[in-house]
């Protein structure tokens, strides 16, 4: 994946955030749904960015870009998955799904593909224990998984 450039496009568009949300550093986490929003992830130049625009410390803008699961410092593949480690998932064994995921896609957690069409993370409820263990590419739900499936899964999506 490439190196992410603040250029003056990027620059930009965080303004336009920042002025959407009156520069107001009571907002930072509306500008940080925004620019993430606009951007696709939010890497330490744009925090950086962010924080200068809003008249805060970096430090409180990376607190809660760290802090919060929504947030991500790291570009998201076109076919996010998300393996749920919640309760009910773990004892139905969603540890080996996503180790299978790991296998299959050669990247850990938090990572992307280099052809940028998966990345890997992990949640801990998607509120379907019914159909545990589960996981979600996008917003469509596996359920019952086993890692016998995931090769299947991720075909589906490699071949789109």
């Amino acid at each position: 994946m490439c190196k992410f450039e603040l250029n003056e496009t990027n620059k930009q568009i965080i303004i336009d955030v920042c002025r959407e949300n009156q520069f107001s550093a009571g907002n930072v986490i509306h500008v940080l749904h925004g620019v993430q929003g606009k951007l696709g992830y939010l890497p330490a130049e744009v925090q950086e960015f962010i924080a200068k625009q809003l008249s805060i410390p970096v430090s409180k803008v990376y607190g809660i870009v760290s802090f919060y699961s929504f947030f991500t410092m790291n570009p998201k593949g076109k076919y996010p998955i998300d393996v749920c480690l919640g309760t009910a998932c773990h004892v139905r064994g969603s540890d080996k799904i996503l180790e299978e995921f790991r296998r299959q896609l050669g990247i850990g957690e938090g990572q992307t593909t280099d052809d940028g069409k998966f990345s890997l993370s992990t949640l801990r409820c998607v509120g379907a224990c019914s159909l545990a263990p589960v996981a979600m590419i996008g917003e469509k739900v596996f359920g019952r998984l086993t890692p016998n499936q995931v090769a299947g899964i991720i075909a589906e999506y490699r071949d789109k």
